[in-house]
């Protein structure tokens, strides 16, 4: 009778075992599309805040001393406003998607999109051209924003026409 008992616990242990492995082994293959659909929606709903980002630039283009605020959601990445450049830049440095071929630019509207593809992961950047001159806080200066719990806050200004170009500056509020 002792037996029987016995085996019933160690049949027990082997079926929990059996199902550990299996829960794992499914955690395993599940969790990498997991992180990709995630990195997926992240440059999706950014593609979508540099579109808005965008419109409030170009209503601010209409006439000198206009100013617009905008709420700038960032999770994960950096946004880089790039004056030497004239661009407005979102960064992504470990993500788990391939969102377009790398090395090759692919335009969606007005954001260009550069997979560059990396050791481990891929580097996403997001960019908007512009024509104006574009300034932080009067300055012509790189400023970077990295990932915050809580939305930035940006005003966008036109400060006038200098040197023929319109002039454009974000600062922070």
């Amino acid at each position: 009778m002792r037996s029987r008992s016995g085996q019933i616990w160690v049949e027990t242990v082997i079926y929990t075992l059996i199902g550990l492995a299996l829960i794992g082994l499914v955690l395993a293959i599940l969790t990498p599309k997991i992180k990709e659909f995630g990195d997926r929606q992240v440059i999706e709903q950014t593609i979508e805040s540099l579109n808005v980002f965008d419109s409030k630039v170009i209503e601010v283009l209409d006439a000198p001393g206009n100013k617009r605020k905008i709420s700038f959601k960032l999770d994960r990445g950096k946004i880089i406003i790039d004056p030497e450049d004239d661009k407005l830049k979102y960064v992504l440095e470990d993500s788990n998607v391939r969102y377009s071929e790398p090395g090759v630019t692919l335009n969606v509207g007005r954001v260009d999109i550069l997979t560059e593809e990396l050791t481990q992961g891929y580097k996403i950047t997001l960019s908007i051209d512009y024509i104006s001159d574009i300034t932080y806080d009067g300055d012509v200066k790189e400023k970077e924003f990295d990932s915050a719990s809580i939305p930035y806050e940006f005003f966008v200004e036109n400060r006038g026409i200098i040197n023929h170009r319109p002039q454009i500056d974000v600062t922070e509020g």
